[in-house]
């Protein structure tokens, strides 16, 4: 059983998350190609070398996507925008298509009363700019900042929110450290580079946004937590590094203008020139902070080269990704980040949400597996609360099953069935159940 609404706090804010490339079809509307396309056109990189150009047809598709959201009684939408889709080279010329499709998109939201929480980057970076290094080159921020402008002088007036980059540690070191996402790099000095020039362009960016006169601009952060396999001082402090560079150097950076002396001792050496001089940019003022939860992890030392650590399976209950399903972790988060980081700021979970094994069968979709996981996050997020934390809002990930990256479309995270041969759309039991719990009627 989902809490009702009526159980949070007047004004706590419930809404649904995507992503561009995951859902809205990349094969088409003039948008321009991206190191994901690339990424998936290497065989090994995604299951069955499946790709995002046509993904669940959101772009043709999103007003009864978005009639959806509406009827599932959520308050807010937040979606993210396509770099390459607005400008297809990453730098230049702008893609008037593109520009017209999210602003119909942030109309329809507002049409149908949805609070439009907009996300400028979830990972789909043009090919032109990945030939010229990417993350790795600093002048990243730059290019950045100028497709924030494109775009925000276009729909900045109309946002409730907005966000520059999903996720940093995804684009950083998941892309270029464990190479598991795009451009799939395992490099060390690539990764040190990526780590700090992420942020560089989330600063930028926040102060272009800041010059447009537009408010309520925030960071999302993914945290995972990170406990020791076993009682040993090794375990400990392999799971405190893994926390470090995963948790604590991005808000590190952007809340304490410098970055963990542990992580440093590994990335340091590898670092771009006069770092420290971007450290003013990387801390512009926010507004707010999202942080994206869905599990933990058990850290044990190894004897390998830095940072000298592995993943140890763990023995709760997993979802379909494998991962342990840790709601503790949750509310760590969120009183961790209010205590040490944010010290008052608003605070969202900006992404919640479980892989679950779902299969139609008989027009209908029982997920009850995924009712419970969104059950027990939300008792996180209300202990959190009770305890004083300032969260003003919760995520679901996602609408849709979606194109999940290097795993194609095997894994289902959303609260509504999409049969990727028809593109039918199937509200679950979970979708069912949320707009029971949120119906201001109940």
């Amino acid at each position: 059983m989902l809490p009702p609404r009526a159980s949070f706090p007047e004004g706590f804010l419930f809404g649904a998350a995507t992503s561009a490339y995951q859902i809205e079809g990349h094969g088409f509307g003039g948008a321009g190609r991206t190191h994901w396309d690339d990424f998936a056109a290497t065989p090994g990189n995604v299951v069955r070398a499946e790709n995002g150009a046509l993904a669940c047809d959101h772009y043709h598709r999103w007003p009864a996507d978005l009639d959806l959201i509406k009827d599932a009684n959520l308050d807010a939408y937040r979606f993210s925008t396509s770099w390459a889709r607005v400008m297809p080279e990453g730098r230049g010329a702008v893609n008037p298509e593109g520009l017209d499709f999210y602003d119909k998109l942030v109309d329809g939201m507002l049409e149908r009363g949805l609070k439009p929480a907009a996300t400028l980057y979830h990972w789909e970076l043009p090919s032109p700019l990945a030939d010229l290094g990417g993350w790795r080159n600093r002048d990243i921020a730059g290019w950045f900042a100028d497709y924030t402008e494109v775009l925000m002088r276009r729909i900045g007036d109309r946002l409730w929110s907005a966000a520059p980059i999903n996720e940093p540690w995804c684009v950083a070191w998941l892309s270029h450290f464990l190479g598991h996402h795009a451009p799939g790099l395992r490099d060390i000095r690539a990764t040190a580079r990526a780590m700090h020039h992420v942020l560089l362009a989330h600063g930028r960016s926040t102060q272009l946004m800041r010059s447009l006169g537009m408010q309520n601009l925030g960071a999302v952060c993914n945290m995972e937590y990170a406990a020791p396999a076993d009682a040993s001082d090794a375990a400990l402090e392999a799971a405190s590094l893994y926390d470090g560079y995963y948790n604590r150097w991005f808000l590190s950076g952007m809340f304490h203008k410098t970055y963990p002396a542990d992580v440093l001792e590994g990335l340091g050496p590898h670092m771009p020139d006069a770092w420290q001089d971007d450290m003013a940019t990387i801390a512009t003022p926010v507004d707010w902070v999202g942080i994206n939860y869905y599990t933990r992890k058990l850290i044990g030392p190894t004897a390998g080269p830095w940072p000298s650590h592995t993943e140890v399976e763990g023995p709760l209950p997993k979802t379909q990704m494998g991962w342990e399903i840790y709601p503790e972790g949750l509310e760590f988060f969120l009183r961790r980040t209010h205590a040490e980081y944010t010290k008052g700021l608003p605070l969202y979970v900006t992404e919640n949400g479980m892989a679950n094994p779902d299969v139609l069968e008989g027009g209908a979709v029982d997920d009850q597996g995924r009712i419970d996981y969104v059950a027990v996050h939300l008792a996180a997020v209300q202990r959190a609360i009770a305890a004083g934390v300032p969260v003003q809002g919760y995520f679901l990930w996602s609408l849709l099953d979606n194109f999940e990256w290097s795993l194609g479309y095997e894994k289902r995270f959303g609260l509504v069935h999409v049969d990727f041969e028809s593109l039918q759309r199937t509200p679950k039991a979970s979708y069912l159940a949320l707009a029971r719990a949120l119906s201001r009627n109940r």
